[in-house]
């Protein structure tokens, strides 16, 4: 079994409790590079004051058109933002699917951890209109 400590270790997201402790449960490993990607995916760029470069764009591309050639925009924008903010992932690999359903984009995100080179996913649903976030999955209140 290969050594993984390089890819570290921090809180759990969403945070968590660990019921048999008490304390914020933790992640380590290649789910810690997963919870990684989606919060840089899920924070916007100057929202975090004490780290302002962290995060990016994303809610720019709500109410965009679902073009190939936006689409191919925002695909390549991810892939910069990933590769560019998280170190431990070495190659990453983008495609969008607008099929999915009305105002949604399905995102895979597919990349390859550094120095280990082991293969991972992220699916990200993007919705582009309030309304497709609860014909997808219904209300949660």
């Amino acid at each position: 079994m290969s050594d993984n400590r390089f890819l570290g270790s921090g809180m759990k997201f969403p945070p968590q409790i660990d019921p048999a402790t008490g304390r914020f449960a933790l992640s380590s490993g290649a789910q810690s590079v997963k919870e990684s990607v989606y919060l840089i995916l899920m924070t916007h760029r100057g929202e975090r004051w004490m780290q302002p470069g962290i995060g990016g764009e994303l809610m720019g591309y709500a109410f965009m058109d679902t073009s190939s050639t936006m689409l191919s925009i925002m695909s390549s924008e991810l892939r910069r933002l990933i590769l560019e903010q998280e170190p431990r992932i070495s190659s990453v690999d983008v495609r969008i699917d607008p099929g999915v359903a009305e105002g949604c984009l399905m995102v895979d995100i597919r990349y390859t951890l550094a120095e280990s080179n082991p293969a991972d996913n992220l699916v990200f649903p993007f919705y582009l209109t309030v309304d497709g976030e609860e014909e997808l999955h219904g209300s949660q209140y």
